[in-house]
Parts: C-alpha cells; structure tokens; sequence
C-alpha cells in the first residue's frame, strides 16, 4: 500500500491502477464507497429512531449483482474502457456520452457533501466544536488526502478503512448489547415497541410500502451500480472480467453480514437509551451513534471507534473526488483535446479533485442549514433526483436495438428532470424518485427514438443480444460521432 503512489505514473495507474488490483480488493472498495460512513451513522440513527422497513431494499442487491454481472460488467470489461460513459458514446454518441457523464458528476458533489456532513457531525458530538468550522476542516483534509493517492492508493486505503468500520461497528454493538441489558431484553422491549416491524401491506404511494421498498431497492441498487462511475472503475482496475465478477460478489456478501448489523445496532441504542433518558443526547437523532460512543465507551476505545468512523468517511470521500475526476479527465478535456499530454491529463486531474471537493464541501455546508429528514432519507432523496435518468440511458442501450442516439439524449434529459418535478408536485415518496427517473428515460427514449431516428449505425456487440460479437478495442476519441 505504501508504494502506490510512487507508481502513480500515468493517467492509467492514477485512473485503474494498471488493472492490477486484486478482486477481493476491489470488492472492500465497493463496500466502502457504496456504504461507509452512511452505514455507520445514518443506518442506526434512522432505525433508532423508526424500524426495519428500509432493510427491504437492501434485500434486493442479490438480484441485482446478478443483472449487473451478467448485463452490464461484460461491455465495461470487453471494450476496455475508462469510464462507463465511453461505452455510451460507442453505442449512441458523443452527447449522450457528456450528458450522462455530467449527470455523474453533478451527483458526486451531492455525495461529498453528504460524507463531509457526517463525520463533522461526529466531531461536533465529541468536541463540541462549531459545525460549519468542522465542515471545513474535514473537506480540506479529505481533498489533500485523495488528491495525494491514485485509484490504487484509495483502493488499499478502502480496504483497511472497511476493516476498520467493520470492527468498530461490531464492538459498539456488543456493548450497545450489554448495556442495554442483553439480547434478550432488547428483543422483548424492541418487540414489545414495533421498533422491528418491516412490512407494510399497502399500495400508498406516500409511505414505505413493501412494493415501494421492492421497487426503490432494486432499481435504486441497479442505478448505482450499472451507471455509476466509482463502481464501474473498480470492476476495471482488476485484471479481468471474472475478477470483476469476484469483486462484485465480494462486495454482496459483505452487505449481507453488516448491514443488518447496524440496524440492529440501532434498535439496541433505542432500548439502550429508553432505560437511560438522561443520557440521550438532545436534537438531532443522526449524532446518535458518535454520542454514545463518546458518552459510554472507554476514552481510548471511544477514539479509536470514532478514529474508524472517520476512515470510513474518507472513503466514500476519496472515491468520490476520484470517480469524478476521472470523468471530467476522461469524457470532457481528453475527447475534445486529445493532444494533452499523458502528464497533464495526470496534474489536471488533481485540480478536478481539488474543485469537486471544495464545491461538495460548500454542500455540506449548506446541508447543515436546511436539512430535516434523517440524513440516510436526505441521502435516498438527493441521490434519487439524479441517479434515475443515468440508469435509464445504459438500460436503453443494453436492453434495445432500435433506440437512437437522439432518443436516448431526450431520454436521459427527461429522466433527470421529471423527478424533480414529481418531487415538488407530489406527495409521491421519495424512495420512488430513481425509479420515475429510470422509466420516464426509457419510455420517452425509446418513443423519442421512434419520432427521432438517428443514422443507422453498427451496434454489435454493444447490446444484449449481440454481447461478444463486437469489437473488444478501447474506445477511440471519435468512436461513435454520428447521429
């Protein structure tokens, strides 16, 4: 792990790391960017707070790793790419490319700021220091941290990190456990005040049904996975598609094994703290875990929990910086300036960073101000105004032949919109917004398609049916220009 930035080279070891990473790897990476922080904190304070409804929506990752390794990895890793908006651009064009892309990048800094606000809140619960100053502090260091690492450094990094996380949750909780009186005990007061219920029977459009958990979690799961840039360039810095695969699967499991762990931690906290009121911290429930950490574990326990809460932050923050550099790199300065040179597509990257980190933590800031719901529900609501039409477009381009690149770009642009509308119009739940997002994209690019076609263009092997049959070169500057 040490010598990962002295290889750090070129633009291929700073964006894949030379596709050396092994699989198990990449898939602590995966974990770590898609969970961290926001598993640690948000998880329980939301179940500390309410119940088990939203684990539902983690139960739909098996299904889809299934879609995604069968589906989407094998175009990713037959074309050898960069960013998975490059497969766009061979299968429609450039525009489609660029809009999908700077959808992604735009839904980084929503990421940044939702991983700068947790850890400062943290802070704020030990120190009692000002929050907005914390907000500061931790982007500045988060940006110094990842623009000093390529994909490999931040890989190492992860893994350590996840480990780190892992430990820290399960110590918490087994305490949680004996404080509270037992697992016994939590389970009969935790029980005894539906603090488990997870099922609700009905089709209200307004509240977390169990179909809208089932819907939300599958196509909310598949949108951040298939189209999402700081996944995509993990499958890629392994050696191959199997490895990839692994990778894919590493990261399943370990959802599996720790994700009901931090609800469960959250329902112990609520029995914890109802035997013992005059401990709860006021205001805010999403401080819940760092509070109890600080308020009742051993001071050097206590930093080293907190120590590992902030390395879990960092990296879904590392990641974030990074994917989204390596986007702009990649899918705007080099398409339109292929003549950069290899050393300064590498320092332009570093200032990418630098700028995605300073605008996410000016989010944060923000965040700080007008944020109500529980900061998990912030972040399913954030996410799922933009997520949606990005997970459209790459359905569109595996699942149908006949779509066209002006299709498609209509497409994208009315699945990134309409959840924002539906948002300020409706009533409907927010859990929806992606899957809205998702199927206004596909159903108004394929009509689009229709009423718009494109020039006919040879699309082997860059859909489903036809998988394997195609060219398997790297995407050229001006592969796909047309229509």
């Amino acid at each position: 792990m040490q010598q990962a930035p002295k290889r750090e080279k070129s633009t291929d070891d700073y964006f894949l790391g030379g596709r050396r990473v092994p699989w198990w790897a990449a898939g602590l990476s995966i974990f770590g960017t898609t969970l961290s922080a926001l598993t640690f904190m948000a998880i329980p304070a939301v179940t500390y707070a309410t119940h088990w409804v939203r684990i539902i929506g983690i139960c739909m990752l098996l299904p889809v790793t299934v879609v995604v390794i069968r589906c989407f990895l094998p175009f990713y890793r037959r074309l050898n790419v960069t960013t998975a908006y490059e497969y766009l651009e061979k299968r429609y064009n450039v525009s489609v490319r660029l809009v999908a892309s700077g959808v992604f990048i735009i839904s980084q800094f929503v990421r940044v700021a939702v991983v700068v606000y947790l850890p400062a809140l943290a802070l704020t619960a030990v120190t009692g220091m000002n929050v907005y100053l914390l907000v500061g502090l931790m982007g500045l260091l988060c940006i110094i941290y990842t623009v000093l690492g390529g994909i490999e450094a931040v890989i190492w990094t992860d893994v350590l990190q996840v480990i780190v996380l892992t430990v820290g949750a399960l110590f918490c909780l087994v305490i949680v456990i004996f404080d509270a009186g037992g697992i016994a005990n939590i389970i009969s007061v935790a029980a005894a005040d539906d603090k488990f219920h997870t099922f609700n029977w009905n089709w209200n459009i307004t509240e977390m049904a169990v179909w809208i958990m089932v819907v939300s979690g599958f196509f909310g799961a598949l949108g951040g996975y298939a189209g999402d840039q700081s996944v995509v360039q993990r499958w890629l810095t392994t050696p191959d598609e199997k490895s990839a695969a692994k990778s894919m699967w590493t990261e399943y499991f370990l959802s599996m094994l720790t994700v009901p762990m931090f609800f469960a931690l959250g329902t112990a906290l609520y029995v914890f703290y109802k035997s013992h009121p005059v401990a709860l911290m006021p205001g805010s429930n999403d401080a819940i875990v760092p509070w109890f950490i600080v308020q009742q574990l051993p001071v050097g326990i206590a930093g080293l929990v907190i120590a590992g809460l902030l390395a879990a932050s960092m990296s879904s923050l590392d990641s974030a910086m990074h994917s989204a550099a390596t986007t702009y790199v990649t899918d705007f300065h080099r398409r339109f300036k292929p003549d950069i040179s290899d050393h300064g597509a590498l320092n332009l990257a570093r200032w990418v960073t630098v700028i995605v980190g300073l605008i996410g933590t000016a989010f944060a800031a923000l965040l700080v101000g007008v944020q109500q719901l529980p900061i998990f529900d912030t972040w399913s609501y954030m996410i799922g105004l933009v997520v949606g039409g990005i997970c459209g477009v790459f359905m569109l381009a595996v699942f149908s032949r006949r779509t066209t690149g002006w299709g498609a770009l209509v497409g994208i642009l009315v699945g990134s919109f309409t959840p924002y509308v539906i948002s300020r119009t409706t009533s409907i739940h927010f859990f929806l917004y992606s899957t809205i997002g998702m199927f206004s994209c596909i159903i108004t690019g394929y009509l689009a398609s229709l009423v718009l076609p494109g020039r006919r263009k040879d699309i082997t092997g860059l859909t489903i049916y036809t998988l394997g049959r195609g060219q398997t070169s790297r995407i050229g500057s001006r592969a796909g220009q047309g229509n």
